[in-house]
């Protein structure tokens, strides 16, 4: 059986995620978070995005609180006002040892500055930088692409990227295919980055019928995407 990405038993307690525009970074978010409070740990979702106020992991505050998990973000998400301010409680996160704090950052290199600021933070904690890639949405299609954008956003966070995660999809169209085109890419992307690639995510349905990828899946929901823009973004 292929190993669960199950970074809150023995990776670094804070997973930041960041990547291009709707590469996926939140689903995931919320479903690392879903998962690790699911497993007994206290557990937490960041929002982090500064730069757009839509399809962002705030809008799951209800079902986070169902499953007992913390959201923390921004005094202005979600109410139309779109200001870079963020939350002061993203700074107990650093001081919560026991915490799993999954961070939803905002997207390519405008959203990753909201990390930088707390780089002294990251040095002196166990985290870990994602960089979350869907080939199949635009400039996110080529080595070139992936590793330009990537040090873009490695840049503006003053963090070193420390995971690839292999997140291609078509939307309700995805097939085994599609994930497996996605890994020979990000296993080039990681040869010459110098990054591993840390988890490859899909569907529970397309996971069960995908082959080993050689590296550990993340079983998400698709909980952010509504049903008819979803049929509107993807072609058939």
């Amino acid at each position: 059986m292929t190993n669960r990405f199950e970074p809150w038993r023995a990776g670094p307690r804070i997973q930041a995620m960041v990547g291009h525009y709707g590469s996926g970074k939140s689903e995931i978010a919320l479903s690392l978070a879903i998962g690790a409070r699911a497993d007994g740990r206290a557990a937490a979702v960041v929002d982090l995005d500064i730069v757009n106020p839509f399809f962002r992991s705030a809008e799951q505050g209800a079902l986070l609180n169902e499953r007992g998990v913390e959201l923390i973000a921004p005094p202005y998400a979600l109410t139309g006002v779109d200001l870079p301010v963020l939350a002061p409680d993203v700074m107990g996160v650093f001081a919560r040892p026991e915490l799993f704090a999954v961070l939803d950052v905002g997207g390519d290199d405008a959203g990753a500055a909201a990390l930088g600021g707390y780089k002294p933070y990251f040095d002196a904690q166990s985290a870990a930088l994602n960089y979350v890639v869907n080939p199949f949405r635009p400039y996110s299609a080529t080595l070139d692409q992936i590793i330009r954008l990537m040090g873009r956003v490695a840049g503006r966070a003053r963090m070193k990227v420390t995971g690839l995660i292999n997140n291609a999809n078509l939307g309700r169209e995805t097939e085994p295919a599609h994930l497996i085109e996605g890994q020979k890419l990000l296993e080039q992307v990681s040869a010459a980055a110098g990054v591993p690639v840390v988890c490859a995510c899909a569907l529970p349905a397309v996971l069960a019928e995908t082959p080993d990828l050689g590296v550990p899946v993340l079983a998400i929901e698709r909980r952010l995407m509504p049903e008819w823009l979803e049929d509107a973004a993807w072609p058939s």
